[in-house]
């Protein structure tokens, strides 16, 4: 879309306004490089559309599209004015957990994308020992209930199937109250009390949950308190 104005926020919004571009940057910002990754991480995208948007980008300069040796697929790197996006899409975050988070709905919590950022976050170095299995069942799911994170040293992997290794830790919940605390919209500890999350595993695990299976950067926003400059700036 074409404003025909010079104002800077008008052609970046040309550049980044369509539908699931700034999510696409988001993806290309936290080491998406394939695009079957992008994809995962994108949910409900389809192939044709992400295929245009990297296209878009591209043209843009806002990505570098490479073969990969030997391969018949690709990767894409971002340029330095994509990278440039990182702050810009923090603020965006911190706007919504200040103002948006009211507005999420029951098909906005997805089990998949959960999983995909408690892997992407989970603090490995935190952890005891080389290798920590998690076990996850959603109560609130018919299919994919149950899900695994096995941790292997800096390494994590998320398991749709039983990966056949002693579970450490055992985490009965729903997605609701996995992701509002995954988000910071609550804490583990109130909803460990209030009944919907359930841990069960050693002590050294579940006493410290919160410092290993960290919540989202943007979570800080969500309880800062405003102030009245910040209500009402000069």
């Amino acid at each position: 879309m074409q404003y025909g104005q010079f104002c800077p926020i008008a052609k970046a919004t040309e550049l980044l306004g369509d539908r699931w571009t700034l999510l696409i940057v988001r993806e290309l910002l936290v080491g998406g490089r394939r695009f079957n990754v992008l994809q995962r991480g994108l949910g409900t995208i389809s192939p044709a559309l992400l295929t245009s948007r990297l296209k878009t980008l591209t043209e843009n300069g806002l990505i570098v599209k490479r073969k990969i040796p030997g391969q018949k697929t690709y990767e894409y790197f971002p340029t330095p004015a994509c990278e440039e996006l990182a702050p810009v899409l923090k603020g965006l975050g911190d706007w919504g957990m200040r103002w948006a988070k009211e507005h999420l709905v029951d098909e906005d919590y997805d089990v998949e994308l959960l999983m995909l950022y408690l892997e992407r976050t989970i603090a490995t170095e935190k952890l005891p020992g080389d290798e920590t299995t998690l076990r996850f069942e959603f109560e609130d799911m018919r299919k994919d209930r149950i899900w695994w994170l096995v941790v292997q040293r800096e390494v994590v992997d998320v398991c749709v199937k039983d990966p056949g290794r002693d579970v450490d830790l055992y985490f009965t919940t729903t997605v609701r109250a996995m992701t509002d605390c995954w988000l910071g919209h609550r804490s583990y500890k109130e909803a460990i009390r209030e009944g919907d999350v359930k841990i069960v595993g050693p002590a050294d695990l579940t006493r410290t949950v919160n410092s290993w299976l960290r919540c989202v950067d943007y979570a800080e926003a969500s309880s800062a308190p405003l102030t009245g400059e910040e209500m009402h700036p000069a």
